[in-house]
């Protein structure tokens, strides 16, 4: 029978002990028992011969019975002590199995009751060689010392028990967070992709509305344009399947042989990339020293970055026409801001959206220790402003 803490625990009864337990200690009890019985007989004349067989048979029995009911067991193996000295090594064992088994105040009380039952077979057959009152007190130190042993080897088998139902729930804990690990990077890939796949496909959509819009171009234009439309979409496909790729791994982790991240650097490839599907963006530099040369960590330039992709891809897509100004600023161990305006557009947007990328942004810049404003200001224009502490 399976050990539970409840089961377990110093202040309750334990599961009743498995058969083959209760087979070895009938076996063991049953050969003391006998060796007691035996030496009796070879030591000289025994006066009461059957009683003590008939005790010897009966102490067998009853161990079985103190394994399973120790208070009961307990109880009569002290009585059949009190007539026949054969019966003592089955009451001690039951007082010892009683501390293991049951609490302290019960097993006390089973250990006192084999204290009075080797009183009375003092009395009734005292032991050749030993004064009465040492007897009493020989037989009293023993029966405590079981009782402290029993008691300890309880408290003993409780904190065991209690350290193994720990380790489980702690490995059923590491497991969850393992999970939950699992998840919010697979959120950060799901998060990743909408950011970047948005971005690209935002592109696309402008260079195929042109072609769609001016079929009169020059073929140069129309080569160029279709050039920019299968680039992208090669692009696109590429970060797509690096995705993909990640997903499948059954470990999300950085992938050695990736290629890197976004930088704050690549934010100027960014605007010219705007700039060439037809947005007017002017893009001002007011960091300390440039971003070509700033000291940034990986995770806020890749952070910037993002703010400023998430900006273009919404201009395009809610904003189409309207000039952008994006803006950076700040200094090594100050903040890095990140302003982006635009005028509003009226129109409905013509690039459907999910409506979550700012929401994902905002958790993004939460991760990375920043936060992101967003409003409408007095001019009639939408503006962005997302601050990062510029970490080296």
């Amino acid at each position: 029978m399976a050990l539970t803490g409840t089961d377990c625990g110093v202040g309750a009864a334990v599961p009743r002990p498995p058969r083959l337990a209760v087979l070895g200690s009938t076996i063991a009890i049953g050969l003391l028992v006998g060796t007691v019985l035996w030496s009796m007989v070879v030591s000289g004349p025994v006066p009461h011969l059957r009683l003590d067989v008939l005790a010897a048979v009966l102490a067998c029995a009853l161990v079985p019975v103190a394994m399973t009911w120790p208070v009961a067991g307990g109880l009569a193996l002290a009585a059949l002590a009190a007539v026949s000295p054969v019966a003592t090594p089955a009451a001690t064992f039951a007082a010892i199995n009683a501390a293991r088994q049951r609490r302290f105040p019960v097993a006390v009380a089973v250990a006192l009751a084999g204290v009075a039952g080797h009183a009375v077979q003092g009395r009734l057959r005292p032991f050749a060689g030993l004064s009465y009152g040492w007897w009493l007190l020989l037989m009293a130190a023993a029966y405590a010392a079981l009782l402290g042993w029993g008691t300890w080897a309880r408290a003993r088998q409780a904190l065991v028990i209690s350290l193994r139902e720990r380790a489980h729930r702690a490995e059923a804990e590491q497991g969850r967070r393992v999970a939950e690990a699992r998840i919010a990077e697979r959120t950060r890939i799901a998060q990743e992709m909408h950011d970047v796949l948005a971005h690209r496909l935002s592109l696309l959509a402008v260079y195929a509305g042109a072609l769609e819009y001016r079929p009169d171009s020059s073929p140069q234009r129309l080569a160029e344009a279709a050039g920019v439309i299968r680039g992208g979409v090669h692009q696109a496909l590429e970060e797509l399947r690096e995705v993909v790729t990640v997903l499948r791994r059954e470990e999300p982790g950085p992938d050695p042989d990736s290629p890197p991240g976004p930088e704050l650097r690549d934010v100027p490839r960014l605007v010219s990339e705007a700039r060439e599907a037809g947005l007017t963006v002017s893009f001002e530099d007011g960091t300390d020293g440039g971003i070509e040369e700033a000291a940034v960590a990986p995770v806020t330039g890749r952070t910037a970055y993002r703010v400023v992709q998430e900006a273009l891809t919404n201009a395009r897509k809610h904003a189409a026409g309207q000039p952008v100004r994006v803006r950076l600023s700040g200094a090594p161990g100050g903040t890095l801001a990140v302003d982006v305006r635009n005028p509003l557009s009226y129109e409905l947007p013509e690039l459907p959206g999910a409506g979550v990328g700012l929401v994902g942004l905002t958790e993004r810049l939460s991760l990375a220790g920043g936060r992101l404003d967003h409003a409408v200001d007095a001019a009639g224009e939408f503006h962005l402003r997302a601050e990062l502490p510029w970490r080296t």
